[in-house]
């Protein structure tokens, strides 16, 4: 995982507020809150149409929530962000392509029970089983 990969799918320094080079680097970014701007730019990297973009982002932060946040996702929500971030870093490594990438995050696969990626990246576990199947995809083993 390459976390200034991670990073620019988020917005990069710019929205980030400072450069990201390490693993260490995200995870105090990810500590101390997301921007909430992060959360848009994953969203409009990921998908295509703008419905699709606004239901992904209330998926990561209901849209209360989100209406309530000025500046700064929690850092709950901030790891659910990182997450589906550095998912979609996995994907575009594994697919050398960011379209093909998009379209494995965001079609059902028959390998994770008929899930979208984008979906299972919710949870911990969800983005362990994707990242699995990314990784055996990657080193051409039985999916």
């Amino acid at each position: 995982m390459n976390p200034s990969r991670v990073a620019y799918i988020m917005g990069g320094e710019r929205t980030l507020g400072r450069r990201v080079r390490t693993l260490a680097d995200l995870r105090r970014a990810v500590e101390e809150g997301l921007p909430v701007a992060a959360l848009t730019q994953v969203v409009s990297h990921l998908m295509v149409s703008e419905a699709a973009a606004t239901e992904l982002k209330y998926r990561v932060v209901p849209k209360a929530t989100l209406h309530r946040r000025r500046r700064r996702l929690s850092p709950k929500e901030s790891e659910r962000l990182e997450r589906l971030a550095r998912m979609a870093a996995l994907a575009e490594d594994v697919w050398d392509n960011p379209h093909a990438a998009q379209e494995f995050l965001t079609s059902r696969q028959p390998q994770l029970g008929n899930e979208r990626p984008v979906d299972l990246a919710r949870t911990d576990l969800g983005a362990r089983q994707v990242e699995q199947l990314l990784m055996k995809l990657e080193y051409a083993l039985p999916a």
